[in-house]
C-alpha cells in the first residue's frame, strides 16, 4: 500500500500450505507476513522464510510459543518453567538466524487466575532477554489474559531496546476490559495485532479464548477511529501486521462466513479492510 507496508500472519485454518499463503498475500497487495508455529518445526518455519525472500516477501516477525508461560511465573514448576525459557530462546535463535527482527511473544496463559508476577518469572524471562540482545533480536510482549504480567516485564525491562510490546487491538476489548493500554505502553510498542471482536459475552464479564475472534477490522465492535487515533499518538511508524481468523471459535458462528469464501477472496477482503484502517492510521498522524 502506498507509503504503508501491510502484513498479514500465516495461518493454519486458510486451507493452503503456508509457502501457498505467502505467495498469494503478495499477488493480493501485502507486502510482510508473520507465523506461529509450535517447538519441533523448525524446518516448516525455514521454508516459509525461504519461499519468503523468492517472493520478495518481507517476514516480519515470528511468535513464540506459549504453552509454559504461566509455569515460568511459577516457582513450584520449575521443569515446565525451564522448558519454557528453552522454547522462547531457541525461538529467538531462529528469528537471528533466519533474519526475523521480531518475536512476539505471550507472557501469560490462564483464565481461572490472574497472572501473578513473581522474582523467579522475571530472572526466567531475562534470560531470554538476554539472548535477544545478545543477537540483536527484539522481542515484543503481547496483551493477553491480564495486564499484571505484561505491566511487570514491560516495567523491568524498559531500558533494554531489545524489549517492547506488541498490541493485539482485538486482546484488548476482550481480554484487558478496553483498557487503553497504548496509552499505557505506547512509547514501548514495536509491534501490532490487528483485529475485531465482540467484546466479552458473558454477562458477569468472564474473559473465555472464545470471545478472542480475530475478526476482519470493521465486522465487531472496535471504534477504528478510535483506535487509529491512539496508534498515530504512539508514534508508530512501521508495518501494520493483521492477525485473523477464518475459522469461528468452538460454539460460535462469527467468523462462518469467511471460512465459506474462497481464500482468495477471503485474503482480497483481509487486504481492503487493512488498507481502509492504514488509511484512517495515515490521516491521523
Amino acid at each position: 500500500m502506498y507509503k504503508q507496508k501491510l502484513s498479514l500472519s500465516l495461518n493454519g485454518d486458510f486451507g493452503i500450505p503456508f509457502t501457498e499463503q505467502i505467495r498469494l498475500f503478495k499477488k493480493t497487495g501485502f507486502e510482510a507476513f508473520t507465523g506461529h508455529w509450535r517447538s519441533g518445526e523448525d524446518d516448516s518455519i525455514r521454508e516459509c522464510a525461504r519461499v519468503g525472500k523468492e517472493e520478495g516477501m518481507i517476514f516480519n516477525a515470528l511468535h513464540g510459543p506459549f504453552g509454559n508461560t504461566a509455569s515460568m511465573w511459577d516457582e513450584t514448576e520449575k521443569e515446565d518453567a525451564e522448558e519454557g525459557v528453552r522454547e522462547l530462546s531457541h525461538f529467538v535463535e531462529l528469528c537471528s538466524e533466519l533474519e526475523i527482527p521480531i518475536m512476539v511473544s505471550h507472557v501469560y496463559v490462564g483464565f481461572d487466575e490472574k497472572c501473578k508476577p513473581t522474582q523467579f518469572g522475571l530472572e526466567n524471562y531475562g534470560r531470554v532477554v538476554e539472548v535477544a540482545q545478545k543477537l540483536g533480536v527484539k522481542i515484543a510482549f503481547e496483551n493477553t489474559e491480564g495486564e499484571n504480567g505484561l505491566d511487570a516485564i514491560l516495567k523491568e525491562f524498559k531500558n533494554k531496546d531489545c524489549v517492547g510490546f506488541c498490541w493485539d487491538s482485538g486482546h484488548e476489548m476482550c481480554y484487558n476490559d478496553s483498557k487503553d493500554l497504548l496509552a499505557l505502553y505506547g512509547d514501548q510498542l514495536i509491534f501490532t495485532h490487528i483485529n475485531d471482536n465482540l467484546g466479552v459475552k458473558d454477562f458477569n464479564g468472564r474473559i473465555f479464548w472464545h470471545d478472542d475472534l480475530h475478526l476482519l477490522p470493521f465486522d465487531g465492535i472496535a471504534d477504528w477511529v478510535y483506535n487509529a487515533k491512539r496508534l498515530a499518538k504512539t508514534g508508530f511508524n512501521d508495518i501494520l501486521t493483521f492477525e485473523l481468523n477464518n475459522k469461528s471459535k468452538p460454539n460460535r458462528h462469527e467468523n462462518d462466513k469467511y471460512f465459506k469464501m474462497p481464500i482468495e477472496e477471503y485474503v482480497a477482503e483481509a487486504y481492503a479492510r487493512a488498507c481502509r484502517f492504514a488509511r484512517m492510521f495515515d490521516s491521523c498522524k
